[in-house]
């Protein structure tokens, strides 16, 4: 009887799938009960991802991680790779695994696993999926950036090339933060970022509409940011923003966060400076 390579491909395949499930659950067993390096506790298992075995199996191919994993569709806040090459079994790559990769094994921060392995190769993939948040409540946030600005505010320091003397604290106006709102959900309702709304209104525009009349109006906008802290630490940075929280002239302010994991960026802020009539 002639042999039939179709029916050795389907062995070899049955048998590789076999090998990796079984990696699987020796990885998460890992987690759950090693004591031998430093780990978080109680850590739950890794959750086997299609997406990221096929990520897995392009890295094998020569593939760039970013590319591989951005090709099968899965939005990743973080990835890392775990490559071992060589022969050996089943025990014997466990083994190496928890002698070399013991940190990446056990971080808490990877939630999701993918798994390509072949008689000379093991490539495996922890991600952490795109799932943004921000803590606590808006209402928390928002006094929380009032109270990081007016910090800010406190202090002299120069904005890009401009120096700026200390300023007064800002006043909490409920108006601003409307208008903050509205367009902070706007961008990630369209994932979008920009000063300009897509009705071609500017902040001023905006502030009148919510019922602000003012002297004068500013904006600060930011996008990616899952804490007050690391939202204002951008606008420090930033010499044209830096410029809005020192300015003298503003003397109220309101703040708004929006998020959407559909949309480019994830978390969308939003702070109208200004001072009324």
């Amino acid at each position: 009887m002639r042999p039939n390579p179709l029916a050795a491909w389907i062995f070899l395949a049955v048998c590789t799938e076999v090998a990796a499930n079984d990696l699987y659950q020796d990885i998460n067993r890992f987690r759950a009960s090693d004591t031998t390096c430093a780990r978080a506790p109680d850590l739950p298992p890794l959750v086997v991802k299609p997406q990221l075995e096929r990520a897995a199996a392009a890295l094998a191919s020569g593939g760039t991680l970013d590319e591989s994993v951005k090709a099968t569709g899965y939005r990743a806040t973080r990835s890392v790779y775990i490559r071992i090459t060589g022969g050996g079994g089943r025990q014997q790559r466990l083994a190496m695994l928890e002698r070399r990769y013991c940190a990446q094994l056990l971080d808490p921060a990877s939630t999701d696993i993918g798994i390509y392995q072949d008689a000379r190769q093991l490539w495996i993939v922890l991600a952490t999926p795109f799932a943004p948040r921000v803590s606590g409540s808006a209402e928390a946030a928002a006094q929380k950036v009032l109270a990081l600005v007016n910090s800010a505010r406190a202090t002299p320091r120069n904005c890009g090339g401009k120096f700026f003397q200390a300023a007064g604290p800002l006043r909490w106006n409920d108006t601003l933060a409307r208008a903050a709102r509205w367009h902070a959900e706007d961008m990630a309702r369209h994932s979008y970022f920009s000063h300009d709304g897509r009705d071609g209104s500017n902040p001023g525009q905006r502030a009148a509409s919510a019922g602000y009349r003012y002297r004068t109006v500013g904006e600060n906008i930011a996008g990616g940011q899952v804490t007050p802290n690391e939202a204002v630490a951008s606008w420090v940075k930033s010499p044209a923003h830096c410029a809005n929280l020192m300015n003298p002239a503003f003397t109220e302010m309101g703040v708004a966060f929006a998020v959407n994991a559909a949309s480019d960026i994830g978390v969308y802020w939003a702070q109208v400076l200004g001072a009324p009539r």
